[in-house]
């Protein structure tokens, strides 16, 4: 069994890399043990218009596989409209995005009880929130333990292994790694796998193989190894 309130933030090497897929994979699978679980998407760019209001894919994933039942404003707080660099999104509609505050709202929703929780951030490590801050100072801020997510694709090494040494010289640890095959086929993948594993110095939690566009969270949970994790 999971330590209680054990938290994961999950980044990727860049967009587009399964980040969503990953930590919803983890929620299930972490859910199907018994554990009470909540995934929050503080930051989301993209997101439509419905009767509800606005609604982000990747939140509501996260929300569907989370055990802990929770508004989808706390789930995702920061919604924007625009499919774009969030600080660019926000000046577009005229908005502010606080440090701070999204830290505050991500403590506030894990105030509920939990064994585990993953926060999800936006693209990258670097990406910017302001002119100040990134999503790496919201990791920092909230202290936990990071996931990378690593999509497989030419250039996936040194996009690993640099963010890997971002994470590390922002103080935090990595809780281990999960390499994704975003394409359909790649020249040599074992080879860059085994390239990564050799230098990244932490544990590797999944390989998930193409799965294509209809995976699903229960085809992608399979290849997540939970215990490295708890």
């Amino acid at each position: 069994m999971a330590k209680p309130k054990t938290a994961f933030f999950v980044t990727g090497t860049d967009t587009e890399v399964g980040k969503t897929l990953i930590s919803a994979a983890i929620l299930q699978k972490a859910g199907a043990r018994g554990l009470k679980t909540i995934g929050l998407k503080p930051l989301a760019a993209g997101c439509e218009e419905t009767p509800e209001g606005l609604r982000n894919e990747d939140a509501l994933t996260l929300q569907a596989h989370s055990s802990v039942e929770l508004p989808y404003e706390v789930v995702n707080p920061v919604s924007l409209k625009l499919a774009i660099a969030p600080h660019i999104a926000a000046e577009q509609e005229g908005r502010a995005l606080n440090l701070s505050r999204l830290e505050g709202l991500c403590r506030g929703a894990l105030m509920q009880p939990y064994d585990l929780a993953i926060v999800e951030g936006a693209g990258g490590w670097r990406v910017p929130i302001n002119q100040r801050h990134t999503l790496a100072h919201l990791a920092q801020s909230l202290g936990f333990k990071v996931i990378l997510v690593v999509g497989l694709r030419l250039g996936c090494i040194n996009h690993a292994l640099l963010s890997a040494e971002a994470i590390r010289a922002d103080g935090l640890e990595i809780a281990g790694w999960v390499v994704n095959q975003v394409q359909p086929e790649m020249a040599y993948s074992e080879a860059n796998i085994s390239s990564i594993e050799q230098r990244i110095m932490a544990p590797c939690i999944g390989k998930l193989p193409y799965l294509g566009a209809t995976a699903t969270v229960v085809d992608a949970a399979q290849y997540i190894d939970l215990d490295v994790l708890i």
